[in-house]
C-alpha cells in the first residue's frame, strides 16, 4: 500500500530517493523495478512498481487502436513509459523528457495513491491541492453516488 505525501529532494542527475520506509517492501515486491510514464490528466508523473504496471499493461493492450481515444491513451502511457530501477543507496533516475514533462527539479512530492506513486513539482503540488479543495467544496451538493456512499 503506497500512501501518504513526502517532499523528496532531486539532485542535478535527476534522481530522486525513495523513503527507506517504502524501500524494503518495494524492493520484496518488485525488486526496486519500476516503470514511470505521464499523467494524461495532470501535469504529474506516475511510477509504478514493475508488477503493477504489467497490469496497466494489459488493460491497455485490451483498447482499440482503431478508435481514436483509447488510441491516444495507449500513446501517451505506452509511448512515455521509462523503466527505471532504484539503486543500492533507494535512488531512482527519472529520464530527462519525464522530468521536463513535470517540471521536476529540486523538490519533487511524492504521493502515494494505492498501487502508484505520483511525482510533482512542489508548486504545482500546492496548486492542485487548492484547486481538488475548491472543487470538493463547490461539488459537495452533487456527489456521485459511489462517494456519497463513502463513509470515512
Amino acid at each position: 500500500m503506497l500512501r501518504g505525501v513526502t517532499a523528496v529532494a532531486m539532485d542535478g542527475k535527476g534522481r530522486l530517493a525513495i523513503p527507506k520506509r517504502y524501500r524494503m517492501p518495494l524492493q520484496q515486491c518488485c525488486e526496486g523495478q519500476f516503470v514511470c510514464t505521464i499523467d494524461h490528466q495532470y501535469p504529474c508523473l506516475l511510477l509504478y512498481p514493475l508488477h503493477e504496471w504489467e497490469r496497466i499493461e494489459i488493460k491497455l493492450s485490451r483498447l482499440s487502436s482503431f478508435h481514436p481515444e483509447e488510441r491516444r491513451l495507449q500513446r501517451l502511457l505506452l509511448g512515455h513509459a521509462s523503466e527505471c530501477e532504484m539503486d543500492g543507496h533507494g535512488r531512482l533516475l527519472i529520464a530527462p523528457s519525464l522530468r521536463q514533462y513535470a517540471g521536476l527539479d529540486g523538490k519533487v512530492m511524492l504521493v502515494g495513491q494505492y498501487n502508484k506513486f505520483e511525482l510533482w513539482h512542489e508548486p504545482q503540488w500546492q496548486q492542485q491541492i487548492l484547486q481538488d479543495t475548491q472543487f470538493q467544496a463547490e461539488a459537495s451538493a452533487t456527489l456521485s453516488t459511489r462517494l456519497s456512499e463513502l463513509s470515512l
